[in-house]
């Protein structure tokens, strides 16, 4: 029987200062996680049992992208008046949380959740944390600071929020991947954020609505690495548990949600699949003939109908694959538990709507509501779908 599955949320917010075109966010993101500071709160983290470099399949990676950005950042900081512990302001939180600068972005990871209602609060805790942090800030400054919960710059910089969800170690890891793959890919018809552009790496390519904020970077079906050539897969190796029992499942293909709703199906249903791989590895799941290729074109697709093929070149959509993966949860996973019981209803729920008219789930879901509101501001300016005003 699989152990209980924990998981938790890392979102790294943008930030901007009103007036300041050129800002130092660096240093503004210092100065808005040491505004943090207060009691209950300690700068303070155990970085020994961290590394990047191992991967989940079993070797170490010689280099990162990240190895050569903590260079670059390392000769940055060195002008600065603080030490690499003031720098890194890794705040462990009352409640459980890590709150720290992640060089140009504040960072809120939540503590480690075991119920989706839990971890809904937290994520919702975060935001009021970042947001009385950011009003201090202001006032210290004389300016507004503004932050943002979102993944991109619109200029092709995207930044993270990280899924973390801790699994038995004797699962293989190719079982995992494999049987994940089309899960991760698909669920954007439900738990992307939306985006009135299209990107690519370092660069703004063109105005147009996507479903996905973070669907534009990735190039890699499987990597160790988060800043370069970003995996579908992460398999970065760092479970923070004992590593003969446990592994830790990154995931970094989602997007940061506003919507509660979104955060507790995308997470939610993630660990239901996740659980449903533990509880059958043999078990076939869908599997898509071309999983970056169809990333973006389901983000893209203006008409929602989501198409895709599959490995054995049928024919299929997004739809249908979540309903192949909804459907192995009913099967597999215990339901008992009235919240995992009403996750399902409403993931079935969601995909029906989604189906009939996707506008039906526009109180619930961040990239139809997003879209609900460049719709009518469209319609009351007379403005062309690819208007850059939009």
């Amino acid at each position: 029987m699989p152990q209980p599955i924990l998981f938790g949320l890392e979102t790294e917010y943008g930030i901007a200062r009103d007036g300041v075109e050129d800002l130092d966010v660096v240093a503004e993101s210092i100065a808005l996680v040491r505004s943090a500071m207060e009691p209950g709160v300690r700068m303070r983290w155990d970085y020994e049992a961290e590394n990047p470099h191992h991967d989940d399949r079993g070797w170490d990676v010689p280099e990162l992208r990240q190895d050569f950005d903590e260079a670059d950042y390392f000769e940055q900081d060195t002008h600065r008046e603080l030490t690499f512990a003031e720098i890194k302001s890794d705040l462990a939180l009352g409640n459980g949380a890590r709150f720290y600068n992640d060089h140009a972005h504040p960072e809120y990871c939540t503590p480690e959740c075991s119920t989706l209602a839990e971890l809904v609060a937290h994520d919702r805790a975060g935001e009021r944390v970042v947001m009385a942090c950011a009003q201090r800030l202001s006032k210290a400054r004389g300016a507004t600071v503004r932050l943002y919960k979102n993944n991109t710059d619109f200029r092709g910089h995207s930044y993270g929020c990280h899924e973390n969800y801790l699994l038995p170690r004797a699962l293989p890891w190719e079982r995992l991947a494999a049987g994940a793959q089309a899960f991760l890919v698909t669920r954007q018809i439900f738990a992307g954020a939306g985006k009135f552009a299209i990107e690519a790496e370092d660069k703004f390519v063109s105005p147009h609505f996507q479903i996905a904020q973070r669907s534009d970077f990735f190039s890699e079906l499987q990597s160790v690495d988060t800043m370069q050539k970003r995996p579908l897969i992460n398999t970065r190796d760092e479970p923070h548990a004992d590593p003969c029992q446990w592994r830790r499942f990154h995931v970094i293909i989602g997007d940061a949600n506003l919507s509660p709703f979104a955060t507790r199906l995308k997470v939610g249903t993630t660990a239901l699949i996740l659980e449903a791989i533990l509880r059958d590895p043999k078990r076939i799941f869908p599997e898509l003939a071309d999983p970056l290729d169809a990333l973006p074109a389901i983000s893209r697709d203006a008409r929602h109908r989501w198409e895709v093929k599959l490995a054995n070149r049928r024919p299929s959509t997004a739809l249908a694959v979540q309903r192949d993966y909804l459907a192995a949860a009913k099967e597999l996973c215990d339901l008992s538990a009235p919240e995992r019981a009403a996750l399902v209803v409403d993931w079935e729920a969601v995909l029906n709507d989604l189906e009939a008219d996707a506008m039906r789930c526009r109180d619930r879901l961040d990239w139809v509501a997003k879209l609900a509101l460049i719709r009518e501001f469209q319609a009351a300016q007379g403005l062309a779908d690819d208007d850059p005003w939009l």
